[in-house]
C-alpha cells in the first residue's frame, strides 16, 4: 500500500509541473498568435479536416495541456514500477507513449470534428 501511495504522490506531482509547464508554454504561443507553431493543434486540423475560423484555439489548450501531462506522467510513473532493466524500461516506455498519444488524440480529434467539421467534409 506505501508503494501505491508513493508512486501516485510521484504521479500527482508530475502531473502538475508537466501540466503548467506545457499550459503556460501554449499560452505564450497564442498570445503571440503562433498558431502553426503549436504541432499538436495542427495535427489535428490536418488528421480530421477541421476548419481553422471556427477553432477556438484558447479552448483547446486546456485539454491538450491535460492530455501531454498524463501521458508524460503516466508513462514515467508507470516504467519506474516496474522491476525490469533499464532497456526493457525504455522499451515498454516508447510502446506505450506512442499508444498513449495516439489514443487520446484520436478521442480528442473525433470530439473536435463532430464540433468544428469544416464544411467541405459535411456536404460529401
Amino acid at each position: 500500500m506505501e508503494d501505491f501511495l508513493a508512486n501516485f504522490f510521484w504521479f500527482s506531482i508530475f502531473f502538475i509541473l508537466i501540466f503548467i509547464v506545457y499550459f503556460f508554454l501554449l499560452r505564450y504561443k497564442l498570445k503571440k498568435k503562433k498558431y502553426s507553431s503549436i504541432g499538436e493543434v495542427g495535427y489535428l486540423i490536418r488528421k480530421f479536416s477541421l476548419d481553422t475560423r471556427k477553432l477556438d484555439y484558447w479552448k483547446m489548450i486546456i485539454p491538450i495541456s491535460l492530455m501531454n501531462a498524463f501521458i508524460i506522467s503516466f508513462t514515467a510513473t508507470f516504467v519506474m514500477m516496474l522491476p525490469l532493466e533499464m532497456i526493457w524500461q525504455l522499451m515498454i516506455g516508447f510502446v506505450l507513449v506512442f499508444a498513449l498519444i495516439y489514443a487520446l488524440y484520436e478521442i480528442y480529434g473525433r470530439h473536435l470534428a463532430k464540433k468544428y467539421r469544416s464544411r467541405k467534409k459535411m456536404e460529401k
